[in-house]
């Protein structure tokens, strides 16, 4: 496993590059040879960035600058449970606290964190990341792999990533990520209905929908293999109880896809345990964010400033939530 020293270097050396690589999106727009596909996407990206300022997010001048970049990535996460778990092993490092994975600039660097984590007993799950937030300590840019998003994946990436600008709870990622995800798919839909109309806003709630119909299927079965390790000993039984859980998770996944995207989407699902547990880091307070935000006539910008002021307190989920303080992961 890559040592704190020499994981955080990494990490220095990618945020440099990165930074360097800035362009300002005003000189592009400004630029007859920019390419027309590429203009569209960043006069997006100023539309989103001034929809997300009406809903409190601190937008600053994040998102103001492009950076091109190879890949389909910015970054590749590396997530790990232990044996029988399906609770993230985690990572401390400082400033952010706790967190449930690392992040790595070079792919071939986290295939070789996968690979010392497996080797010491641990499950694995490895993921292609588009956009991620620096908390507000530098202008983030939008990159290319971010304008290659669907459209909607784009717009919800940027306010995902603003909600993190504008709140973060230091060592609770499920807090900070359950918030963001929730907050990115609210604006989204409402950002298509305020610059689209009706209709291009229902389909973007029913992408949101079947995305969260699939992830409650992944926090069910994460419910399911934590009472299966829990109830049974380690042995041929156990694994068999477990790869039925997996199929019928699969099956659950394609019945949560929209219309003749089943099939395809229970091929890419991943339900392996650490992949599961990171499921339950995006998604494990979207029931509760709902039931509050219809407690606030689906007002999100009342919902965000909620945030920002919870923040501030000893408990955020029982500030927010009462006394019951929604438990990370529960659905």
């Amino acid at each position: 496993m890559a040592l704190p020293g020499c994981y955080l270097g990494h990490v220095a050396s990618g945020q440099t590059r990165l930074l360097l690589a800035r362009e300002p999106i005003a000189t592009l727009l400004g630029d007859a040879s920019t390419p027309p596909a590429l203009r569209d996407r960043l006069v997006l990206v100023s539309q989103v960035r001034d929809f997300a300022a009406g809903l409190g997010l601190r937008v600053g001048t994040r998102y103001t600058q492009y950076a091109p970049w190879p890949g389909d990535r910015i970054v590749t996460t590396v997530v790990a449970t232990r044996a029988g778990e399906v609770e993230p092993a985690g990572f401390w490092f400082p400033i952010v606290g706790r967190v449930p994975y690392k992040g790595y600039f070079d792919p071939a660097r986290a295939d070789v964190e996968a690979a010392a984590l497996r080797a010491s007993g641990l499950d694995v799950c490895e993921s292609p990341v588009a956009a991620y937030s620096t908390l507000g300590w530098f202008d983030d840019p939008v990159t290319e792999p971010m304008l290659r998003e669907p459209e909607g994946e784009l717009v919800e990436t940027l306010f995902h990533e603003l909600l993190h600008a504008t709140v973060y709870l230091r060592g609770d990622s499920d807090w900070s990520e359950g918030t963001a995800s929730f907050v990115g798919e609210e604006a989204r839909v409402r950002f298509y209905a305020a610059t689209r109309g009706d209709e291009a806003a229902a389909r973007e709630r029913e992408r949101v929908s079947a995305r969260r119909r699939l992830r409650e299927a992944l926090i069910e079965t994460r419910g399911e293999v934590e009472r299966l390790y829990a109830g049974s000993a380690p042995g041929p039984d156990r694994d068999a109880a477990r790869a039925e859980l997996d199929r019928r998770a699969r099956e659950a996944v394609a019945a949560a896809a929209p219309p003749g995207e089943g099939a395809a989407w229970s091929a890419r699902v991943r339900t392996n345990d650490a992949c599961l547990a990171l499921a339950a880091t995006y998604a494990g307070l979207t029931p509760c964010l709902d039931a509050r935000l219809d407690a606030l006539q689906r007002d999100l910008a009342a919902l965000v400033a909620q945030l920002v002021a919870v923040s501030e307190t000893d408990d955020p989920r029982q500030a927010l939530f009462g006394a019951a303080g929604c438990p990370a992961g529960s659905i």
